[in-house]
């Protein structure tokens, strides 16, 4: 029997106003006739996604499935995105949307290399991207080929079996609630001998980065864990 593709999902919003208020929300209700998917939903939510994403974990330990953590302000523009995380997952352990086929020491994002905001190359990069409020976006971002095989990977949508995750221990380190959740889950996976890559799936993305003291006190700690 195929497992269930589980969205799971945290929102400030009440369980009410996420499939009506949330990008994220108006996209599964739109596409659940041609992508049927369960939601996980951690609803006025205040907890970091790392220990909300490893409940879920958890939970998936008693109900296999495909787990997409994904943030609340995604649009899909794809009606056959259940369909595309499953073909991804035939060929990687762990799929998302952007990542860097390198990691070098330092590196703060998956696309940022240094704390002056120096962006990596081109021709190290793959997946694409739209942001805005809405479709056609604002803007779009091709960043590179998809279904190549990744170092780090953009958190915004990650997705695994949930078996994969019990069987060689990967959880989410909650030291990291939002910022570098990410980056730390894809170097965890990296030393699992987990293979990571980007598929092609349409959405936009409505928010941005932010480099505030939080993020930089994060990726001290980061830089603790890590040692680089």
């Amino acid at each position: 029997m195929m497992k269930p593709l589980r969205v799971v999902c945290a929102t400030r919003l009440s369980r009410e106003n996420f499939l009506s208020q949330t990008q994220t929300g108006r996209s599964i209700q739109s596409f659940i006739t041609s992508s049927k998917v369960e939601v996980r939903l951690y609803a006025d939510n205040s907890k970091g996604l790392s220990q909300v994403y490893n409940q879920a974990i958890e939970e998936s330990q008693e109900s296999p499935a495909i787990l997409v953590f994904m943030h609340d302000d995604i649009l899909i523009t794809d009606y056959f995105y259940e369909t595309r995380i499953r073909q991804g997952l035939e060929q990687f352990d762990i799929i998302g949307l952007a990542g860097n086929r390198r990691r070098i020491p330092g590196q703060v994002g998956w696309r940022t290399l240094n704390l002056a905001g120096d962006l990596d190359l081109d021709e190290n990069l793959s997946g694409a991207i739209g942001h805005g409020p809405s479709f056609p976006p604002q803007f779009f971002k091709t960043f590179g080929p998809t279904e190549v095989e990744c170092k780090l990977m953009d958190g915004l949508l990650l997705a695994a079996d949930s078996q994969t995750l019990k069987k060689v221990g990967l959880k989410f380190d909650e030291r990291f609630s939002f910022h570098f959740y990410d980056l730390d889950f894809c170097r965890q996976a990296e030393i699992k001998h987990l293979k990571m890559g980007t598929i092609p799936l349409s959405v936009v993305h409505l928010s941005g980065g932010n480099m505030d003291q939080v993020w930089r006190n994060t990726y001290d700690e980061y830089l603790k864990k890590w040692g680089e």
